[in-house]
């Protein structure tokens, strides 16, 4: 297949926000002229078809992450997927949905955390680059979130009167089993706030595609570190999400109408001093195949 041929609803399409989250979170009021996209990447297939429409006046690209019915595990998601069909769509901001549980006292279930760093411990991590085969870049990742849309995250959270804590380290796990008490407790120990099994990924592959990413971390649990509380269950998971599924639909409604048309924020040139490779030995397979990642640079 030739990647390089854009999807015809990606050509001269405005720049476009990305939601990746459960899939009850498209079912936003407002939302119109829904169609459903089915997208071939060179990675293979993203979770599930991605969902395009109008949201406040803005194109509107969602993906359920787990696909509809919630039927991938995270160590079988296929991020890169996810991650190409979307910059495929000329998606340019992500608000990234996502149940964490909570290692601190402080982050209590149905509280929201905005992530500012990440830890990782994931085992896939070299399926969590587009580059190689040819092509070699080292994205900058020293603040992994974008700050702006992360800081209009915060206030239109903070205005639902949910309660809401700004910044804090995400550590990411492979799961899909919770964690033992001692991984709780070291987790504990090292200083970070909220453990979860998918976001590390999305936002590393988010910064090599030139989009600006925000975690809109919804705590569900408090781990197993709290033996005074039940340890954590998919259950009791399933039930926070339901009570913050209303909540995370009114912050992405209101944050819509903030985000700037232009993408000009700091995360869509971050490319400009990754690439180390010289262009006249970019093989033409990778190019391709890299097509909508790297079409200013071609």
């Amino acid at each position: 297949m030739n990647f390089s041929a854009l999807h015809p609803l990606a050509v001269d399409q405005p720049p476009a926000i990305g939601v990746i989250g459960g899939s009850g979170l498209y079912d936003i009021d407002g939302f119109s002229d829904r169609q459903e996209v089915l997208i071939d990447t060179p990675f293979g297939p993203p979770s599930d078809a991605l969902i395009v429409g109008q949201l406040n006046g803005r194109r509107l690209v969602f993906l359920a992450r787990h696909a509809r019915g919630h039927r991938i595990l995270p160590t079988e998601l296929n991020h890169r997927a996810n991650l190409w069909a979307m910059r495929h769509l000329n998606v340019r901001w992500i608000i990234a949905v996502t149940a964490v549980g909570s290692l601190q006292e402080e982050y209590a279930p149905e509280h929201i955390l905005l992530p500012d760093q990440f830890f990782d411990r994931t085992s896939r991590r070299d399926q969590h680059s587009f580059f190689g085969r040819g092509i070699v870049a080292h994205v900058s990742f020293g603040d992994p979130i974008s700050t702006q849309l992360r800081s209009l995250l915060a206030e239109e959270a903070t205005a639902t009167g949910a309660t809401v804590h700004p910044r804090g380290t995400y550590v990411c796990m492979d799961g899909p089993a919770f964690s033992t008490r001692a991984e709780s407790e070291t987790n504990r120990k090292l200083g970070f706030d909220v453990i979860g099994m998918t976001n590390l990924p999305e936002a590393k592959l988010a910064r090599e595609a030139e989009i600006a990413l925000a975690t809109l971390a919804m705590i569900t649990d408090y781990d197993c570190w709290k033996i005074e509380e039940e340890p954590v269950t998919a259950d009791a998971v399933v039930g926070h999400l339901h009570a913050n599924a209303r909540r995370a639909k009114q912050i992405i409604s209101q944050v819509v109408n903030r985000i700037p048309d232009t993408p000009n924020w700091p995360e869509h040139s971050s490319l400009n001093t990754a690439i180390m490779t010289s262009r006249d030995l970019w093989p033409d397979s990778t190019t391709n195949e890299l097509s909508p990642i790297l079409h200013r640079f071609l």
